[in-house]
């Protein structure tokens, strides 16, 4: 419950601090490099190293992978059929192809399926969004924010992305057994909890409702493929194809049901793709979720 009113708090307050004049309201920006370049590094270097792996572990994590490549196929050839502009469709792909598989999916996961539940979601957090958005999230916010870069410099954009580097150190911890002294961990546990107030305040600050705005139609898709679209695809690949029904399961398409990644949100405005249309998949995915989450809750019940 208090994730949840933390939630409505800063987004509140940031939409509060918009009509203080005295408030630099473009601090923003600011928010988001802290997020991307110290928050979430911390998250990973606390997180990774705990994980315990196993082949059963690949439906969770590739749920992550198949949600944005999903994404990326639908939005890049539906925009170009339709002449969207790069940032657009760059826009549409990293919201709607992300979901919130930590901030709001652990403690709903926790809420509905308890402790043990959590360890399916984290592996469909760490592994998965987070490294998608790490590295294909980075390609296409590099990609569709210039037009045509070059490879090479998408990819030094990669491999020099902090989340990025510290994902492949803290995997190397995994792979060694290694881990850090605990009051070092605490100290990253704290880091890292700073990433939901610090993003949805960033999302705050930026969130407009004009109704004569042109992104209403955009955001309407947007939810739809990622609240609807997205676990009916990984419930039909998962349980009909590959005949899969445990918890674990469950609890993958719940985590695909969640609303948009703020951390892709927070990643296509640095990049400057359609920073209000970005805030806007946050600040209406989150409570229409929590409507569209029940509906897949009684879904997966049967399952």
């Amino acid at each position: 419950m208090n994730n949840f009113i933390l939630i409505f708090f800063f987004l509140a307050l940031g939409l509060v601090l918009q009509h203080i004049k005295q408030f630099p309201t473009h601090i923003y920006k600011v928010l988001n490099k802290i997020v991307i370049y110290i928050c979430l590094p911390a998250i990973t270097l606390y997180h990774i190293p705990k994980i315990k792996w196993s082949n059963e572990l690949l439906f969770p994590i590739a749920s992550g992978w198949i949600s944005f490549l999903l994404a990326f196929v639908f939005f890049h050839f539906l925009g170009k059929r339709k002449g969207w502009s790069n940032k657009l469709i760059g826009c549409l792909i990293l919201t709607a192809g992300l979901s919130n598989s930590s901030f709001l999916g652990y403690p709903i996961i926790e809420a509905l399926f308890g402790k043990k539940g959590l360890e399916t979601a984290i592996l469909v957090d760490q592994p998965g969004t987070f490294v998608v958005v790490s590295t294909l999230g980075v390609f296409v916010a590099a990609f569709y924010s210039k037009g045509s870069p070059d490879a090479f410099s998408i990819f030094k954009k990669i491999i020099f992305f902090p989340p990025f580097i510290t994902f492949v150190v803290a995997c190397l911890m995994n792979v060694f057994q290694y881990d850090l002294d605990l009051n070092l961990q605490t100290v990253l546990l704290k880091i890292g909890s700073l990433v939901t107030p610090l993003a949805l305040l960033s999302v705050g600050l930026q969130l407009t409702f004009d109704r004569k705005s042109q992104h209403w139609r955009f955001l309407r898709l947007g939810l739809f493929f990622r609240l609807i679209v997205t676990p009916s695809i990984i419930l039909v690949l998962y349980v009909f194809v590959f005949n899969q029904h445990s918890e674990a399961i469950k609890i993958t398409i719940m985590e695909m049901a969640m609303a948009p990644m703020i951390t892709g949100a927070i990643l296509a405005s640095t990049y400057g793709l359609k920073p209000k249309l970005s805030s806007m998949m946050i600040g209406f995915g989150i409570p229409i979720s929590f409507v569209t989450l029940a509906i897949w809750y009684f879904v997966v019940s049967f399952i």
